[in-house]
């Protein structure tokens, strides 16, 4: 009998199993390699994982793999796909908890816009008639999983609900190139950071776009809304893959934020890592965060104001359908009877346990955050 793994694994045996998987053995260009390699390095070298780190983290690196395989695959069943037009995308992104997905989830609500379904993240391809998802096989397994998840995480689920089928952040069509903040977010990996934040992020966002055109290839004529925090990380990159653009940045205090991210995070890797934790998991999220902010700043000054539109966190808690009237009067869209309606039924469904959080928890207080913070905003 083989034994359970204790380690995250290599380059090639993670390919394998990948492929074993998939049946599929075409992984694309290798530009993703040495990210994958530098991300390997830091599980072994730096995240002292212990054996249920070790076996959600190349769960998490082999989905990346499987995805990019599916993604080689349908491109390939699917050619028409490059003639898909993904025009005027609308971005929602800023500090992790300000409300981006609230507001994403509304957006996308509106019968005319399309977002991605987390199913269609893990296992990209057009995307099918929506009645026909519960007999898909590999919807089933997703779904199976994210309700489990739900029901023996009821913390995390009140502080982020995710199923199958609810539109969810596009950090893993950036993950198939091996470049997301997500990896640092759920265990202490400093090497892949600093490497990541050296990179430029554009060969990533030219894959990303590739994936919209295929997921939305039988809805063409849908504009597309994106949420993601780590957006603040790549501007530049993501308004070289979509010049035409519309990016909504959400704004809370970053002294509430740090310590909601952290008790997030701290919730979605628990038991993962002796090293990542407390004040270890604190400040690498301060850095992480503040950094992000701090260049999307100074990357939003160089663009056109008129690719941007500001959201106030406490303006969308206390209204937020004149909040997204607000959105389309600047997108210049009409905000249709119908699409209002979803949207007020959806937001008449929002609840869960509360969240509770503390900067003390992860060794940080306020003058750390306001110091991080000083330039970034």
């Amino acid at each position: 009998m083989r034994s359970a793994r204790t380690d995250v694994g290599t380059l090639d045996d993670l390919h394998a199993s990948a492929a074993r998987l998939t049946g599929l053995d075409d992984f694309g260009v290798d530009d993703y390699r040495e990210g994958l390699e530098v991300l390997l390095g830091s599980y072994r070298k730096e995240a002292v994982l212990t054996p249920v780190g070790s076996k959600v983290s190349r769960a998490l690196v082999r989905a990346a793999l499987v995805s990019r395989l599916l993604s080689e695959a349908a491109w390939k069943q699917f050619p028409e796909h490059a003639a898909v037009p993904v025009t005027r995308p609308v971005f929602v992104t800023g500090l992790p908890r300000t409300g981006t997905t609230a507001l994403h989830r509304l957006l996308a609500a509106d019968p005319a816009h399309q977002g991605l379904e987390l199913w269609l993240t893990e296992a990209p391809q057009p995307r099918p008639p929506r009645e026909s998802w519960a007999e898909n096989p590999v919807y089933a397994v997703l779904q199976d999983g994210y309700q489990r998840h739900n029901a023996e995480n009821p913390a995390f689920t009140g502080a982020h609900y995710t199923a199958a089928d609810q539109v969810e952040e596009c950090w893993r069509l950036l993950r198939q190139s091996m470049m997301s903040v997500s990896f640092e977010c759920l265990a202490h990996i400093p090497g892949y950071a600093a490497w990541l934040a050296g990179r430029d992020w554009t060969d990533a966002y030219r894959r990303h776009r590739r994936n919209l055109q295929l997921i939305g290839l039988h809805d063409a004529e849908r504009r597309w809304v994106l949420k993601n925090p780590s957006h603040l990380f790549a501007l530049d990159a993501l308004l070289a893959a979509y010049p035409d653009a519309v990016v909504i940045q959400t704004h809370r205090a970053p002294q509430t934020v740090i310590a909601s991210v952290c008790s997030l995070n701290a919730q979605a890797c628990a038991g993962w890592s002796t090293a990542f934790r407390g004040e270890v998991l604190g400040r690498a999220q301060l850095a992480l965060w503040s950094r992000g902010l701090r260049r999307f700043t100074a990357d939003r000054a160089r663009h056109d104001p008129a690719h941007f539109i500001d959201v106030d966190y406490d303006d969308f808690v206390a209204d937020p359908i004149g909040v997204v009237e607000v959105v389309y009067h600047r997108l210049g869209t009409p905000l249709t009877p119908m699409a209002r309606s979803v949207m007020v039924s959806l937001q008449a469904e929002r609840s869960g346990p509360a969240h509770h959080y503390d900067l003390a928890d992860f060794g940080l207080t306020a003058m750390d955050v306001q110091t991080a913070f000083r330039d970034a905003i």
